[in-house]
């Protein structure tokens, strides 16, 4: 059975979406995922560029301004309510693994 689109997102697709709680251009997501991360994480451009189409599409996120080729993004509501669900479903989780390993939340893996 195919996943629902957006049903669960990648860890770019939620890196993508936090970035952009501010209006950033394509170019500042780029700089600032790795950033956010540590280096963990990094989304190239044509995955970058894809993304930001699907998440227009998904109303997800918005184009505030475009400037000839230099085109800016924020989140919306329903951007925000997505990225929302998605850390809500990565706490639940942490909490289970936490409770099937005994874990206190506070210790070290």
């Amino acid at each position: 059975m195919a996943r629902a689109k957006f049903h669960t997102l990648t860890e770019q697709m939620f890196y993508v979406l936090l970035c952009l709680r501010e209006e950033l251009c394509g170019i500042d997501i780029l700089d600032r995922v790795p950033e956010m991360t540590g280096g963990r994480v990094s989304v190239g451009s044509g995955t970058l560029y894809n993304l930001l189409e699907q998440f227009l599409d998904a109303s997800f996120i918005r184009e505030p301004r475009g400037e000839g080729r230099r085109r800016s993004y924020v989140l919306t509501e329903r951007g925000r309510g997505t990225l929302r669900a998605e850390y809500e479903r990565i706490r639940a989780q942490a909490a289970d693994y936490r409770r099937v390993f005994g874990e206190d939340e506070h210790e070290q893996i």
